[in-house]
């Protein structure tokens, strides 16, 4: 019973793999993919954009700013207080600045095309004029600066400073 067993255990794997394995030369049956896109790196920008702490503070008009976050995509300042200030720059590798854009108009604010030292883009203000997203392409990646200018208005609207802040990025990249 044991042979009777193995034999017919053995011809069911030969029967298996030789459908796994033949080549036939017919490729009609196989699915069709287009190549993978391998999205060539942009410039590097650096941590923060390549923009310091003080540039922050100086370039946004809050003087009692602090960076709270730094990581290798982004940082994050931040004033004390509820409904305060803040200022986020963020790097995006390989990202379709196209997904970020669609993602801003969800959220209210209508993005219109700049460009920044030659590099397209986008920035998109709140209505209120208390946010502003902006958003600059490099190759197939791109960075944004983005600001909550809180309960505090200024005369200045946030993204005149992002863009400020984005011209120095782009001037700084490697």
């Amino acid at each position: 019973m044991r042979i009777q067993s193995a034999i017919a255990l053995a011809a069911t794997l030969v029967v298996a793999l030789s459908a796994c394995g033949s080549d036939s030369g017919d490729s009609t049956n196989a699915p069709i993919r287009p190549p993978r896109k391998v999205a060539a790196l942009g410039p590097f920008v650096g941590e923060c954009g390549h923009v310091t702490d003080d540039e922050v503070r100086a370039t946004a008009g809050v003087p009692q700013i602090s960076q709270v976050r730094r990581n290798s995509v982004g940082c994050n300042w931040q004033s004390a207080g509820l409904g305060s200030p803040s200022v986020t720059f963020a790097s995006y590798r390989g990202s379709p600045i196209a997904r970020e854009r669609a993602w801003v108009t969800t959220q209210g604010r209508s993005p219109e095309t700049i460009e920044v030292a030659g590099r397209q883009g986008f920035q998109a203000l709140e209505p209120t004029g208390t946010v502003c997203d902006l958003a600059v392409q490099l190759d197939d990646d791109f960075f944004e600066w983005s600001m909550q200018t809180g309960r505090t208005t200024g005369r200045v609207s946030p993204c005149d400073l992002m863009r400020k802040l984005a011209e120095l990025t782009v001037q700084r990249l490697k």
